[in-house]
């Protein structure tokens, strides 16, 4: 539970970051390969490479490639359409995914999650119903795709830590940086702005704090918590960092937002995020008692 907690900490910053000096400034996919790189090369001597278990290296790198590398195609590009707020708010959706997931690993459809999406999809409504245009519900979806590969990401290593847990062991962890790197690096060759790399020594210093901090201890903290504790724990840490990010971009940067309009629209996010922890206890008791 300490590491969640820890990165939650360390993360809150890297939302304001993104949306007030990254985003829009310095190219994306640039400054995603970046991260990266830097937290490959904090790993680089405590990594095995002499008898490696290239099953289980590979492993971790498809999920590195996975949960940070596709996750944050989307997650950058949603700054160019939402507030840092907005961004922060509608990662709550995570835990959905998880779930719908694990029920579609299981082969199985629980119809009552439909209600519990819903009024979480009419929550993010409320926060922008007098402004609903086109570049919001980008946004909206860059968003959603980002929350459902770090939500199958995170299921992933979780599975493959619990049947090896070399998988969670600093020599085997930088891996999953190299997933990372691979999917950042085509993605920049392709789609990449060569003139709006990184120009002043405080624009590198924002990509070292999110590439030797954010990224590099965050995740291999993040993903051994994630390891250790179960999925509720989990997908409460997944949204507490929400309002503390939420609360860092007013406190820190000073960042103007619809109070009232966001409380309401959060307010009804969370209950729709309660409904469907009640719909799984349901489900799950009807599962024990068929058992019986």
């Amino acid at each position: 539970m300490s590491y969640l907690i820890a990165t939650t900490l360390i993360w809150a910053f890297s939302f304001s970051l993104i949306g007030n000096y990254i985003s829009g400034v310095i190219d994306n996919y640039f400054a995603i390969l970046a991260r990266f790189v830097l937290a490959f090369l904090v790993f680089v001597p405590l990594m095995k490479f002499r008898g490696v278990d290239l099953k289980l290296a590979t492993k971790i790198a498809g999920v590195g490639a996975l949960e940070i590398g596709i996750m944050y195609l989307f997650y950058y590009n949603s700054f160019l359409y939402l507030s840092v707020a907005e961004v922060a708010l509608f990662t709550i959706f995570t835990p959905f995914y998880v779930s719908l997931f694990y029920d579609i690993l299981a082969r199985r459809f629980r119809a009552l999650y439909l209600i519990s999406v819903g009024l979480g999809v009419y929550g993010a409504f409320l926060i922008r119903y007098n402004n609903f245009d086109s570049d919001f519900l980008i946004g909206f979806l860059l968003v959603q795709g980002a929350n459902i590969v770090f939500a199958l990401g995170q299921s992933l290593f979780k599975i493959v830590a619990e049947k090896d847990p070399r998988a969670a062991e600093k020599k085997y962890f930088g891996y999953f940086y190299i997933g990372g790197i691979v999917v950042a690096s085509v993605a920049f060759g392709f789609l990449g702005d060569f003139g709006k790399l990184p120009s002043t020594s405080f624009q590198w210093g924002i990509l070292i704090y999110l590439g030797v901090i954010a990224s590099a201890v965050g995740y291999f903290l993040w993903n051994i918590g994630a390891y250790r504790v179960d999925s509720g724990v989990l997908a409460i840490m997944n949204n507490a960092l929400i309002p503390v990010a939420i609360i860092v971009n007013i406190v820190f940067w000073g960042r103007e937002s619809d109070l009232a309009r966001l409380g309401i629209g959060s307010i009804v996010i969370f209950g729709a995020l309660w409904i469907h922890y009640k719909i799984i206890k349901y489900y799950e008791r009807k599962q024990n008692l068929r058992l019986k």
